[in-house]
C-alpha cells in the first residue's frame, strides 16, 4: 500500500463515491489498477518495452522463420497462378513414391491365407449340426482311399438294477 501514497494526493472515499466525481473515481482505479499491472511484470518488460521505442521482436536467427508457408495463398480458384505455384510446392513436399516395391509374399500363398481365414471365419457362425455333418464330409473325403469302417456311436446304456 506504501507503493500509493508516493506522489499524487488522493482523494478520500466519501467524495469519490458522490454523482459529480464519477469520473475521477473510474480515473483513479484505473490508475490504481495500472500500478498494479506495472509492479507484477516489472521484471518481464525490458526498457525498451516500456518507453515504447520498438514494436518489434528482434530474433539473432532465421530459424524460427523455416517452418513458415508462403504469404500469398489462394483457395477455389480465386488466383490459379498462386493456385498453381501452391500445387507445384506441395508435389516437392511429397516423398517419391516407389511402384517397384517387391512382394514380400507370394500370390498363391495370399490366396491360402485368405481362404483360410474364410473359412475360419465361416466355421465360427455355423450351427453344431451343420459343424458336424460338414466335419463327416471332410473326413469322409481324407479317408475315402483307407477302408476303415465308420465308428459306431455308441447309445447310453441303463444301469442294471440288482
Amino acid at each position: 500500500m506504501a507503493y500509493r501514497d508516493s506522489g499524487k494526493t488522493k482523494l478520500s472515499k466519501g467524495i469519490l463515491e458522490m454523482k459529480f466525481m464519477k469520473k475521477s473515481k473510474d480515473q483513479a482505479l484505473k490508475d490504481i489498477q495500472d500500478e498494479e499491472g506495472r509492479m507484477l511484470f516489472e521484471d518481464q518488460l525490458t526498457e525498451g518495452m516500456k518507453a515504447g521505442i520498438s514494436n518489434y521482436i528482434l530474433e539473432p536467427s532465421f530459424i524460427p522463420c523455416e517452418g513458415l508457408i508462403d504469404g500469398r495463398l489462394s483457395f477455389r480458384g480465386m488466383n490459379p497462378e498462386i493456385e498453381r505455384l501452391m500445387e507445384l510446392e506441395e508435389i516437392a513436399k511429397r516423398p517419391p513414391v516407389n511402384t517397384s516395391m517387391s512382394a514380400d509374399i507370394s500370390d498363391v500363398e495370399m490366396v491360402q491365407y485368405r481362404q483360410s481365414l474364410v473359412e475360419t471365419v465361416a466355421s465360427k457362425y455355423k450351427s453344431k449340426k451343420n459343424r458336424k455333418s460338414n466335419e463327416k464330409r471332410n473326413s469322409d473325403d481324407v479317408h475315402s482311399n483307407q477302408d476303415k469302417p465308420p465308428k459306431k456311436k455308441y447309445k447310453f446304456i441303463k444301469p442294471k438294477d440288482e
